[in-house]
C-alpha cells in the first residue's frame, strides 16, 4: 500500500468514526431537552426543520442540476422513505429515548439488519447466508439478556415497543436505499425525505405550541445545565449534519463494506455520552446483552453482505451502501 492510499485510508477511518460518534451522542442531548418540555413529536420536528434548512442552503450551494425533476420522479418512495424512515422512525426513537436508558433505545434501533434478515428471508424468499440466520438467532439472545425476559421484562413496554419500532423503520430505511441504488442519490433523498417528514409531523407535532422559550433558557442535561439552543444545534449540525458528511466522506475513502462496519462504534458513543451526561448508567448483564446483540446483528449484516456479492459482483451491499442510515435516522 502506497504512502497516500494509506493516508487516504485513515483518513477515511477517521472520518467515519467521527460520524458513528457524532450520531451516537445525538441521543443524550435529544433527551434533555425532551425532558424540559419538549414532546418526542416537537424534538423531531425541531430536529428536521434545522436539518432541512442546512441541507436545501446545501443543495443551493452545489446548483446540482436535475436534482427537482429526480425527486418528483421518484416522488412515492421518497414519501414512504419520509414517513417511515424518517418520521416515524425519529418519532419511535426519541419516545424510546425519553423512557429508557439512550444506550438501550439506540441497541433496540440497531436490530434493525435483523428485521433486513427477516424480510429477505420471509417475504422476498431469497437466499440468505446461514451466518445471517445465526446473526439473527444471536441478537434475539441478546436482546433478551438486555431487557431480562427471565425477570418479566423490567424496561418500560412502550419505550421497548417505540424502541423496536424504531428498528423496523431503519430497516425500511436500508431496504429503501437498496430499491433506489443508482436511481437517486443519497443527498437529493435525504432531503426530499426529510422535508416529507417534516411536512407530515407538522400537525402532529404542533410546533406552534411547543416551549420555544425553553431554547433561550438553561436546561438541566444530567448534573450539567446547558442553553436550550445549543442542544437544539448540537442535535441538528453535529447529530445529523456533521454526521452525514464525515459519512459520506468515508464512503468515498473507504469500501462501502468497511464503512458499514464503522457504523457499530455509534451504540458504544451513544452509551458513553449518556453515562457522562445524564449520568445513565446500564447494569453488567444489559452491557453484556448489549455486545451480544451487536455481535449478532454483525453476523446478520455479514450475511447480507455475502449473498448480495455472490448475486451479483457489480450490486451494491443492502447495508453497505447504508452507512448513514444511523447518520440521518436515529
Amino acid at each position: 500500500m502506497t504512502s497516500a492510499s494509506l493516508n487516504r485510508t485513515t483518513t477515511g477511518v477517521l472520518f467515519g468514526i467521527t460520524s458513528s460518534v457524532a450520531f451516537g451522542a445525538g441521543g443524550p442531548f435529544a433527551k434533555a431537552l425532551i425532558e424540559a418540555g419538549f414532546s418526542p413529536l416537537q424534538a423531531v420536528w425541531l430536529r428536521l426543520i434545522g436539518t432541512v434548512t442546512v441541507l436545501a442552503v446545501v443543495c443551493l450551494a452545489l446548483r446540482r442540476p436535475g436534482q427537482l425533476t429526480t425527486m418528483v420522479r421518484n416522488r412515492w418512495p421518497i414519501v414512504v422513505y419520509g414517513l417511515v424512515a424518517v418520521a416515524a422512525c425519529q418519532v419511535l426513537y426519541f419516545v424510546a429515548a425519553s423512557r429508557l436508558p439512550v444506550g438501550i433505545a439506540i441497541l433496540l434501533e440497531f436490530t434493525g439488519p435483523v428485521l433486513v434478515v427477516a424480510w429477505e428471508k420471509l417475504v422476498r424468499r431469497t437466499h440468505v447466508a446461514r451466518v445471517s440466520v445465526i446473526g439473527v438467532a444471536v441478537a434475539m439472545v441478546g436482546l433478551a439478556i438486555v431487557v431480562q425476559i427471565w425477570s418479566g421484562v423490567r424496561l418500560d413496554a412502550l419505550g421497548l415497543a417505540a424502541g423496536l419500532g424504531a428498528a423496523a423503520g431503519n430497516a425500511t430505511y436500508f431496504l429503501l436505499i437498496d430499491h433506489l441504488a443508482g436511481t437517486v442519490d443519497v443527498l437529493t433523498l435525504t432531503t426530499g425525505g426529510m422535508t416529507v417528514g417534516l411536512v407530515l409531523l407538522l400537525p402532529l407535532a404542533a410546533p406552534w405550541s411547543a416551549p420555544w422559550g425553553v431554547l433561550g433558557d438553561s436546561v438541566a442535561m444530567g448534573s450539567h445545565h446547558i442553553q436550550g439552543w445549543l442542544l437544539a444545534a448540537f442535535m441538528v449540525l453535529v447529530s445529523t449534519v456533521l454526521s452525514y458528511l464525515t459519512g459520506a466522506a468515508a464512503i468515498q475513502r473507504l469500501s462501502a463494506t468497511t464503512a458499514a462496519g464503522l457504523a457499530y462504534v455509534e451504540p458504544a458513543a451513544a452509551t458513553i455520552v449518556a453515562w457522562a451526561a445524564l449520568g445513565e448508567r446500564l447494569s453488567t448483564t444489559q452491557i453484556v446483552g448489549g455486545v451480544v446483540v451487536l455481535g449478532g446483528a454483525f453476523l446478520a449484516q455479514l450475511g447480507i453482505r455475502t449473498t448480495s456479492q455472490d448475486d451479483s459482483a457489480s450490486q451494491a451491499p443492502i447495508l453497505g451502501t447504508t452507512i448513514q442510515a444511523e447518520a440521518l435516522i436515529p
